[in-house]
């Protein structure tokens, strides 16, 4: 395989799998609505690497746009992140990330039919396990969704089941991870969130900078080691391998894998509260609040099928996450906006 497109690839995750694609060799091509990322993440990436991409603004629900896309390049492969991903977002607009997440998916997978092409990598997410009863999650724990967003990332696993299913020439791998954290050690691209922060390291690193005020933590009281909700974090980096790891599986496999990536090595809120005061140096204010409806105490991977398969494991450590986000906060404390 040689050209990868990329869906979403302006995006978080997506802008860092672009620079393991590009110096593991490949070719890429990115699509983006641009609706919640940015295209400057791109020219960094293009600056991170010295190499070059394709990039179109197509909406990945346009079969139009994406038939231009596939006729202008000889894609082998693709790894699909464009989605709407807000969970709390989702439940106040359901039918937007039905349209976006789950019509976007079997749009893409027609296309992608049209011309052959019928190797898939899929951006999934831990949400699908809703709240399971054992810790830590195995990939064929029972999957109860709490919110659409986990709904509508199953949907599309389960449409690529299908087609994997009834054509034989389909392979697909569907990548559930847990919480994505960190930047590239560059400090050239990293999490940009819009508005206030829906993610726990983001928001530190907001603080710390002073563009908000102090932290709140969920809750002092759940049933962990030191009262505060424990989460698999695992770097973005690590991540972006870890697709990569997942492409080159594809050519050698039949139908559907699904397989969780994370570090299998749980942090509390206040473990990663003080990895990230190490990094930046000094005290992060925080305040304990009220537990939230509808969190969890404990929610972490089994994440040896990913290694038995995709020969992948996560490497850095939470000192790494947090100096590294750290590092993209303070050399850009506005984001991707200033440029």
């Amino acid at each position: 395989m040689n050209t990868i497109l990329v869906t979403g690839g302006a995006g978080y995750i997506g802008s860092h799998t672009c620079v393991e694609l590009l110096e593991a060799g490949y070719q890429v091509v990115v699509i983006d609505n641009l609706c919640n990322s940015s295209q400057e993440a791109l020219k960094r990436v293009e600056t991170i690497t010295c190499e070059g991409l394709a990039f179109y603004e197509v909406d990945v629900r346009d079969a139009d746009a994406l038939r231009g896309v596939f006729s202008s390049h000889n894609i082998d492969a693709v790894i699909h992140f464009a989605g709407l991903k807000a969970v709390g977002e989702s439940v106040e607009f359901p039918e937007r990330y039905y349209d976006n997440n789950v019509q976007g998916s079997k749009t893409l997978c027609q296309v992608m039919s049209e011309f052959g092409v019928k190797q898939l990598v899929f951006s999934s997410t831990a949400s699908v396990y809703g709240f399971p009863s054992d810790d830590p999650i195995a990939e064929n724990a029972q999957t109860q969704p709490a919110q659409p967003y986990g709904e509508t990332k199953l949907a599309a696993e389960r449409h690529l089941g299908e087609l994997c299913r009834m054509d034989p020439h389909w392979r697909a791998i569907s990548l559930r991870y847990f919480n994505p954290v960190g930047a590239h050690e560059s400090g050239m691209i990293g999490e940009d969130p819009s508005g206030i922060p829906n993610n726990l390291t983001p928001f530190i690193t907001q603080v710390a900078i002073g563009k908000r005020e102090i932290l709140q933590v969920w809750g002092d009281d759940w049933p962990t080691h030191d009262g505060t909700g424990v989460r698999d974090y695992i770097h973005v980096v690590d991540l972006a391998r870890g697709h990569v790891k997942a492409l080159e599986r594809l050519a050698e496999q039949k139908g559907e894998l699904i397989i969780n990536l994370g570090t299998g090595r749980p942090y509390s809120v206040l473990e990663v509260h003080a990895a990230f005061e190490k990094a930046v140096g000094r005290d992060i204010p925080y305040e304990i609040k009220g537990r939230r409806e509808g969190d969890i105490a404990i929610y972490f991977a089994e994440a040896s099928l990913a290694k038995d398969l995709l020969g992948w494991q996560a490497e850095l450590d939470i000192d790494a996450m947090a100096c590294d986000a750290w590092r993209w906060q303070q050399m850009n404390p506005n984001g991707y906006r200033h440029a």
